[in-house]
């Protein structure tokens, strides 16, 4: 009983010194959380830059579509115009 008494008292001052954390440990924790919560916040505003430039971009993308097809509705009357006055001047 008295050798199982000391055997419990050595493991337990072993898991005390070895099993404790230090405060430069949590100093040292601390501080890697503080660059990651920095390097988290400079993540979130560059997505949101990002997804900034991308309504931009779809935005341009849109009115450029809209653009082209003016364009093609304008050339295609044009070219009817032009098939209606060919077919005129045929007819004389």
């Amino acid at each position: 009983m008295i050798k199982a008494l000391k055997i419990s008292a050595i493991v337990l001052t072993a898991g005390l010194a070895t099993g404790c954390a230090s405060t430069s440990d949590i100093e040292g924790l601390q501080a890697q959380i503080d660059g990651l919560n920095t390097k988290v916040s400079s993540a979130a505003a560059d997505s949101a830059t990002a997804q900034a430039s991308a309504a931009e971009a779809a935005a341009k993308a849109a009115a450029a579509e809209a653009a082209a097809n003016r364009a093609a509705q304008y050339a295609q009357d044009t070219n009817s115009k032009l098939d209606r006055m060919f077919k005129k001047s045929m007819m004389k």
